[in-house]
């Protein structure tokens, strides 16, 4: 294994630290490529010109394009990750994903089985199954897909630039129309058409009279 990270050196890879990379299959890298610690590569990967990779990743079966960027902690596995795109800290990459250009997948974030276009941005704590986003999609804090029924899997289709506000629930089958925006807290389980806001949440209330099950009353 060190014998590989040793000839990768010599044509030009950067490891920070070359003792702490393991390489697990094949492993094919272009020019101006740096790899932090502790990194792991599995089965058929391909890193493209201009790669970086911090600390702490593990990356199977992947291909990483052009100038693309792994924060720590971020795994990827059996999926494409576009030129210019980042993904982490802390992110999951899995299940076939295509991701196109110039994307952010942030810290967190877990996407699998699904088409994400360019210039998407998932950036904090979302789930992302089974799902095509086009190009210009903007995903919310705390997103959810709700893929599964119980039985089976449904996808979820976002079109052109819609943004989904944060902690909203898209329940598959679904499909977002383009520039739609979903508001913050939505749970959608139905077809939303092109250029809408909408809104889908239970009214909130006050109730009088409650006192918390800490309360105590000052006694004289």
């Amino acid at each position: 294994m060190i014998i590989k990270v040793l000839s990768l050196m010599r044509r030009g890879v950067m490891f920070e630290k070359p003792f702490s990379i393991k390489i697990k299959g094949n492993l094919k890298i272009g020019k101006d490529v740096q790899i932090g610690a502790n990194v792991i590569f599995d089965g058929d990967v391909e890193l493209s010109n201009g790669v970086l990779i911090e600390d702490n990743c593990r990356i199977s079966n992947a291909k990483i394009l052009d100038h693309a960027h792994l924060k720590s902690n971020t795994f990827i596995e059996d999926s494409i990750i576009g030129s210019g795109s980042f993904a982490g800290p802390f992110a999951r990459v899995r299940g076939n994903t295509v991701m196109g250009n110039d994307c952010q997948i942030g810290n967190f974030v877990e996407i699998k089985s699904s088409s994400i276009g360019q210039f998407c941005r998932v950036n904090h704590m979302a789930f992302i199954g089974d799902s095509i986003l086009e190009d210009g999609v903007t995903i919310g804090a705390g997103v959810i897909t709700c893929n599964h029924d119980g039985k089976n899997i449904n996808e979820t289709h976002i079109k052109k630039e819609a943004y989904i506000g944060s902690n909203s629930n898209l329940i598959a089958p679904v499909v977002i129309g383009k520039k739609s925006t979903i508001g913050s807290g939505s749970t959608i389980s139905k077809d939303v058409a092109d250029n809408k806001l909408v809104i889908a949440r239970s009214h909130q209330i006050e109730v009088p009279g409650w006192k918390s099950p800490n309360f105590k009353r000052n006694e004289e």
